[in-house]
Order: structure tokens, then C-alpha cells, then sequence
């Protein structure tokens, strides 16, 4: 917000310079963004403001918090309307269509004007904060926003259809033209808020008058707009268009409905002072009741609890009346409580903790005590957080490079991840240009990636996000927390076993995660899935112990075309939450076994279709004696063996508790194994 120094001070007791005005808003919150000299010499200064104190928006607001923390007084601009003539109802009617978009719109009508240039006085205010003077009716809005910080409007009376006024949804379609010289006719939507006469829209609601009905040098008989509009809409319509304003700036950051009568009188008393006229009697509005005023209490023993510093019951009722809360005390000791109306202005301000932080900051921030130490307590770290940040480690060490990638993809490159089933979530923002989609899978994000790296050269690599994941089923939005991984096939793996390479890695890849996050007596298994995905040509079901918690597998090569991508490329997709909730695992040692074992190797030929989990849970069926632990060794494939048949060579260790295992013990347990895979598997046993 830009303020002239002298502005200000129009609004306070007795005046304040640069220096000393600086100073106090920057103790109030609100610092000093620099400052220079206007065209006609007088000082200005930005002054930064957040985006919840739309009050601070003009020189009165300004002022208030001046005199609130330098205990001076403000002193209100006057508005003293005189005689009325005829009746403003006659001349203009207001249809307000949408009172939930604009909630309340006033309307004054003031015959008989004389447009002209305006008075030196009121050109050298608007010059000081870097304004240029049009004429006294547009200047007289202008100084009234910069002045009360509420937004109003001026139309040509005779310009408007049938005498109407109109706040509706523009027609979609819709033709608008704004003010300026070089502005350029819009097409509207039903999205928009428009202020519209009886034939077609005038102002674009809470963003920028039309030119179709602005004042010019002829104009004689005014109408006078002040209204408030829904900020998100204001918001909305400014940046679908690219039109913005002073106005839809205060808009945005919300004008109180309450706040409205005030400024149409000081306008109305401004126009006829500088333009001559007659005021008709009586204000046209519409929209939706005033919103109740907002009691707050204040426990002084509370704040003071808070703040961690003294402050008297008397200093908060100063610091509360001067920001107009019409403070009053009632009770005593520990059960006193200042009881406050909070301004229609203060649109921040609707609890306890906010008048607290009225007081802190206009009491002085210095006055809060710095203690030259501070006791900590170094709290247990997050599970979730410490296995995010251990895996990560881990898959760096492996060769990864982690990448953070945007949540928007093509709505093309979403729909080849959909699960079953499920639909795509779009965002309804133009902003999003032709990526409007919440990706159903963050692999498709780390291709993306992997497509511009290729493109700068790069061989080899291999990625990872830890993001979440959209989709909509069941009539519900799902996002799922995973990690998303994908690795090229290893150099020596491109010709005939591309696509067995790239899926080899992975599938180690994922079992070392699994091996960190899981617990070493958890299950883990990979149950064929080929057609689970359709976004893999091969895939796996990652399971542990009964539960899945992603796929692995590689990718289809429709899908690598589609991303611009030729090389064989594996991808994964796990669910970690639920194993970091519990990370790191619990994993009891154990005592180291007192005598040695007996290992036993078996190769057994079997169908193609067969699978290791099959065989080894065959064995383990069988509750072998003594049976510590089955693992898989290798599978081997060729003419030796015939088409369709692979040989899978697993191995058996065998270990007494309480003794040396013997030889014959052992092979008869492996009799016993290799009987039970001939009889259930047709396994043809190799050694």
C-alpha cells in the first residue's frame, strides 16, 4: 500500500512525520517496503501488508495504527449530505440476482453535474501515491478508495437501458468492454459476476467499470455504486480475464458489507462539493441481510499468560478502543473480562487468541521477554518421517536420483494409469493449461523426467519420488502416499534379456527396501500379476505377509512410446505407510547356533507356469524335521530341458538344537522333499 506522509496525517490528532510513521507500523506489523518523492514533491512510502488486513488498504486504516501504538487519536474524515431532491427509487432500480456472490449493492443517484477538472487539493493526493487525475467524478471515487479503502463506482445515468441495474452471472459468451484506452472487448462466462443494465453487462462485478456507461465530459446525472463482492469470485474473474484493478485488489482481501454506507455518503458528499449537483433521496439496494456484529471476550489473565509479559487491564482496553473494539470491562480478578464488539473492518479478527495478538503487537514486539535460554526437549522422531529419510538414503546409495515433480499430468498420460475401474480427477483451473489431471501414478511424472534427461544425453539412469497419487471410485477421491521407482535395464541386459534385466533390478531393489522397513520375520512375496497393470507388460504383486503393498514389473512398451522412451524400463509402485508406522522394525537377536548345519541342494524341473512360492511352499508343507530355512539359488532355461520347462535350484539347511546333524538325517528328509515335488508339481529332479 502506497501512503503520502501528509495523506496521513490529514486523519491524526496532530501530525507525524516519515520517519516516525515508519517506525510505528513497522513495530505494528506492518513494515516500511521503501519510499520516494511523487512528481509533485511530496514523500510517499510503501508500506508491505498481509493479505488478511484488507482494513490497512487506504491512509485511514494507516492512520488507526499510527495512533494506536504512538497514542494519538484518529480523527474521521466528515460526510455531511445536503437537502434532497426527487427520489433515487424513481430513477434507477437494483435486481440483485446473486446475493451470495455480491451480498449487499447500494445504489445513489445525483442529477445536474459538471464534469471538469478536479480541485488542485484533491489532484495533489492522488499524485502523491502515484495516481494520475481524470476528472473530478472519477477522482472523487479514487480519493474515496484510497481514503476508506472501500471501492466504488460511478455510472452515466443516461447510459443505462430502461434505468436498471442488474447484478447477475454473465451469459456465456457474453461481450464486455473495460475502461481504457487500450482496453480490449472480452467473452465472458457464467462464472462471471457482472453489474449489467437491462440490454447488457456495464462493469465487470468487483474488477473493472465498461466503457459502454462510463462518465464522460458530457455527463450530467450520476449513479453512484457501493457494494461488496465474494472475494474468491473477484479473485477468480480478475485472473481468468487478466484484468486487474485497485479495486478487485480490496476485494480480494475481503470488504465488509457493514463498511458500505460510510463511503457512499463521504462519495456523495465529495461529488456534490467538487461537481456541483442534487443528491436524490433515498439509497436503491439489494442483497442479503448485514451479517450479526462479532462479540469477542478478552480473559486479561489469559493474555497475559500467553504474551508471557505484564500488561495491565487498562493498557488492553487502550490499545482495543483505539482500534474501535469498544472494549468494557466486566468482573474482577481472575474472572474479569473485557468484552469487545470487533469492527466490520476487522474481518481477521474472530476469536480470543486474535485480540491477543492485537495487543502484542501494538504494546510493542520489544516487549516481549527474550530469556537467555531455552529448554528443549527433543521429542522421539516421527517413524513415517525417519523411514521416508532411510530409504531414501538407501535407494541414493543404490543409484538413484530422487526428483520432486509436479502433481498435474496430461489428462492422455493419467488415463494409462487409471486403476480398474477408477476415473481421472481434474482440477477446473485455467491455469492448469493442458496438464489438468492429478496423476493416478508418479511413475508417469518420473518417465517424464526420464524423457528430458535422455534428451540432454544422459545413458543411464535411475529415479525415485516418494509423492502421492489420484484417482476418483466409489464416488470418493483417493490419494495414495507411495514411492514411485523406475530404472533403466542394466547396460549388459539391452539385447534379447532387456526387459528380464531391467525387471531383475528392480525386483532387488525392492526387496533391499523391504528388507530395511520390514520386519526379518515378515513374509515377503511376488505374486505374478501379468495383466494387473495396464501400464506393464510384466508385473508382479508385492506382498508381505497376506498384504499388498504395491506391483513391480516392466513397462509396456506402448506406454514408453507414448512418454517418448525406447529402452526396456522397470517401475514400481509400493505403499510404505503402513510399514513406517512401525518403523524401525522390531527385529529380536538371536543367540548363534551352537552346532553346524547340513545343507542340501535340489534342481527340479517343472512346467514354466510353476512358480518358486509353489515349490517352496511344498516344502515347507511337509514339516520337515528340523528345517531351517529353504532359498531359492537360480533357474536355468535351455535345450537341455525342453520348451516351456525351466530347472529351479533351490537350497535346504538343516540344524539340531541340540546337536551335530547327521548325514542320513538329512537326506531323508530331501527324499521326503523331492517325492513330495514329483507328486504334486510333476518336478523332474536333476540332483
Amino acid at each position: 500500500m502506497r501512503t503520502s506522509v501528509l495523506w496521513l496525517n490529514d486523519y491524526l490528532d496532530r501530525p507525524a512525520d516519515a520517519t516516525e510513521q515508519a517506525a510505528a507500523l513497522t513495530s505494528a506489523g506492518l513494515p516500511l517496503d521503501g519510499d520516494g518523492v511523487a512528481d509533485n514533491g511530496e514523500h510517499w512510502q510503501e508500506i508491505e501488508t498481509t493479505s488478511n488486513r484488507g482494513d490497512c488498504l487506504c491512509h485511514v486504516g494507516m492512520a488507526r495504527e499510527v495512533a494506536a501504538v504512538t497514542g494519538r487519536a484518529v480523527r474521521m474524515p466528515k460526510a455531511a449530505l445536503p437537502a434532497t431532491q426527487g427520489d433515487a427509487a424513481a430513477s434507477v432500480r437494483v435486481k440483485n440476482h446473486e446475493p451470495a456472490l455480491c451480498p449487499r449493492y447500494t445504489a445513489r443517484v445525483i442529477r445536474g453535474v459538471k464534469v471538469g477538472p478536479s480541485p488542485e487539493w484533491l489532484q495533489r493526493r492522488l499524485i502523491a501515491i502515484g495516481q494520475i487525475p481524470r476528472n473530478n467524478v472519477v477522482d472523487a471515487t479514487n480519493f474515496v478508495l484510497f481514503e476508506l479503502g472501500q471501492p466504488t463506482h460511478v455510472f452515466d445515468l443516461a447510459t443505462l437501458a430502461g434505468g436498471e441495474i442488474h447484478v447477475r452471472r454473465a451469459k456465456d459468451g457474453e461481450a464486455f468492454l473495460p475502461l481504457g484506452a487500450d482496453a480490449k472487448e472480452v467473452k465472458l462466462t457464467t462464472n462471471d459476476l457482472v453489474i449489467a443494465d437491462r440490454d447488457r453487462p456495464v462493469a465487470l462485478a468487483g474488477v473493472k467499470g465498461g466503457a459502454l456507461a462510463s462518465v464522460g465530459d458530457t455527463t450530467t446525472d450520476l449513479v453512484l455504486e457501493a457494494a461488496t463482492f465474494d472475494a474468491v469470485s473477484v479473485r477468480n474473474t480478475s485472473r481468468r480475464h487478466g484484468i486487474a484493478s485497485d479495486s478487485s485488489y480490496r476485494f480480494e482481501r475481503n470488504v465488509h458489507a457493514a463498511e458500505i454506507d460510510a463511503a457512499a455518503d463521504r462519495l456523495a458528499a465529495l461529488i456534490l462539493e467538487i461537481a456541483g449537483g442534487t443528491l436524490e433521496a433515498g439509497v436503491v439496494a439489494d442483497g442479503a441481510p448485514l451479517p450479526p456484529s462479532r462479540a469477542i471476550a478478552l480473559r486479561p489473565a489469559r493474555a497475559r499468560q500467553i504474551l508471557g509479559f505484564d500488561v495491565s487491564t487498562a493498557r488492553m482496553v487502550e490499545l482495543l478502543d483505539t482500534l474501535g473494539f469498544s472494549p468494557r470491562v466486566t468482573g474482577s480478578g481472575a474472572s474479569e473480562v473485557i468484552e469487545t464488539i470487533a469492527p466490520a473492518r476487522r474481518v481477521d479478527v474472530e476469536r480470543e487468541i486474535d485480540l491477543i495478538e492485537e495487543i502484542c503487537r501494538l504494546n510493542g514486539l520489544d516487549a516481549v521477554p527474550v530469556a537467555d535460554t531455552l529448554a528443549i526437549r527433543v521429542p522421539r522422531r516421527n517413524p513415517i518421517e525417519r523411514g521416508t529419510r532411510d530409504v531414501k538414503d538407501l535407494l541414493v546409495g543404490m543409484g538413484f536420483v530422487e526428483t520432486i515433480t509436479h502433481s498435474l499430468v496430461a489428462e492422455k498420460a493419467a488415463e494409462a494409469f487409471l486403476p480398474a475401474g477408477a476415473t481421472v480427477l481434474r482440477v477446473d483451473d485455467e491455469r492448469a493449461g493442458g496438464e489438468p489431471a492429478l496423476r493416478p501414478s508418479v511413475v508417469t511424472s518420473l518417465l517424464r523426467v526420464r524423457r528430458h534427461n535422455e534428451d540432454q544425453g544422459l545413458a543411464q539412469l535411475r529415479l525415485f519420488e516418494f509423492a502421492s497419487a489420484f484417482h476418483h471410485a466409489g464416488g470418493t477421491h483417493i490419494e495414495r502416499p507411495t514411492l514411485a521407482l523406475v530404472a533403466d535395464a542394466p547396460t549388459d541386459a539391452r539385447d534379447s534379456h532387456g526387459g528380464q534385466g531391467a525387471f531383475r533390478l528392480m525386483r532387488g531393489v525392492v526387496e533391499r527396501v523391504l528388507y530395511m522397513v520390514a520386519p526379518h520375520r515378515a513374509r515377503v512375496e511376488f505374486v505374478p500379476a501379468p495383466s494387473a497393470r495396464s501400464w506393464l507388460a510384466a508385473s508382479a504383486h508385492v506382498v508381505v505377509d497376506g498384504a499388498e503393498i504395491g506391483i513391480v514389473g516392466v513397462m509396456d512398451q506402448r506406454v514408453l512410446k507414448a512418454h517418448g522412451l525406447e529402452k526396456p524400463t522397470a517401475a514400481a509402485e509400493l505403499e510404505l505407510r503402513g510399514l513406517f508406522a512401525h518403523y524401525p522394525p522390531e527385529n529380536a537377536a538371536v543367540e548363534l547356533p551352537a552346532f553346524p548345519a547340513a545343507d542340501r541342494d535340489i534342481s527340479a524341473i517343472v512346467a514354466e507356469a510353476v512358480a518358486y512360492g509353489d515349490i517352496e511352499s511344498t516344502i515347507r508343507g511337509l514339516g520337515l524335521a528340523d528345517l531351517e530355512s529353504v532359498s531359492f539359488v537360480t533357474t536355468f532355461r535351455g535345450k537341455q530341458i525342453g520348451d516351456a520347462k525351466k530347472s529351479v535350484s533351490l537350497r535346504l539347511v538343516f540344524r539340531k538344537p541340540d546337536g551335530t546333524m547327521k548325514s542320513e538325517e538329512a537326506d531323508a528328509s530331501v527324499a521326503r522333499a523331492i517325492d513330495a515335488l514329483r507328486s504334486k508339481l510333476g518336478a523332474e529332479i536333476r540332483s
